[in-house]
């Protein structure tokens, strides 16, 4: 297999013309290829300075999971901090965790904080939406987003031999038009589920009222006191930091 190294947007998008795979750590691929074989050549971007950027409203793709840290809002840097193990984060990158993997531990952070995606199409870099991102697959760069008043984040323990564990993401904005409003994901398993509430002068018990007929208020006891408390917390930061 040849590995092809572009240090420029330009040089990745003629690697995808000519059939490279883009890899990330290839952390989620390695067994694959071992059991089906290697393709002819694979692409990964860690030479590509747009996908290695790291800072308060932005990070690239190739950024390895163990570098995230707190240049990032505090729900990125802890859903980051904990996928996998040590050796694992220092060679999985956050394109491979969002495009790559079914658990995609860091979506839930990047919805809430409204993440856009920078991608590489045929006709250049684009921006584009989650969404899209994950039903469609281009080639991600990196993330942009806006900086959260507070934000924060909570994984639950694992149950061994079971789903993956349970995880919150939260964060606060302010609105020009409605003022602060509360974001909400979490991941049920392999489903995410996602909200916005707002929440001037209200508390974690109100907010979870105002989610009372949503699919984050059919959650079990259990986890909707996970939910709450989480919520509690990050309304706690909001405060603070005004």
């Amino acid at each position: 297999m040849l590995l092809r190294l572009p240090t420029s947007l330009p040089e990745a998008r003629a690697c995808l013309t000519e059939g490279a795979i883009p890899v990330g750590g290839a952390t989620l691929v390695w067994a694959t290829w071992q059991r089906d074989g290697f393709p002819e050549q694979a692409m990964s971007l860690r030479e590509v300075p747009e996908a290695n950027v790291l800072g308060a409203e932005e990070l690239g793709a190739a950024v390895l999971l163990h570098r995230v840290d707190d240049r990032v809002p505090e729900v990125l840097r802890a859903a980051a901090a904990g996928i996998g193990t040590g050796a694992v984060r220092r060679t999985a990158t956050v394109g491979g965790n969002l495009v790559g993997s079914t658990l995609r531990c860091l979506l839930p952070a990047a919805t809430v904080l409204g993440a856009r995606a920078l991608v590489l199409g045929v006709d250049g870099p684009y921006e584009t939406e989650l969404p899209e991102l994950l039903a469609k697959q281009p080639l991600l760069i990196g993330l942009r987003w806006r900086i959260p008043v507070a934000s924060g984040y909570r994984k639950l323990a694992e149950v061994p031999g079971g789903p993956p564990p349970f995880v919150i993401a939260t964060a606060v904005y302010d609105t020009l038009a409605a003022g602060p409003e509360l974001r909400l994901a979490v991941r049920d398993g392999y489903e995410f589920l996602s909200e916005r509430v707002p929440c001037e002068g209200l508390g974690a018990t109100d907010v979870m009222s105002a989610l009372a007929d949503t699919a984050i208020g059919a959650l079990s006891d259990e986890l909707r006191e996970a939910v709450r408390e989480q919520i509690a917390t990050v309304l706690e930061r909001a405060t603070g930091s005004r």
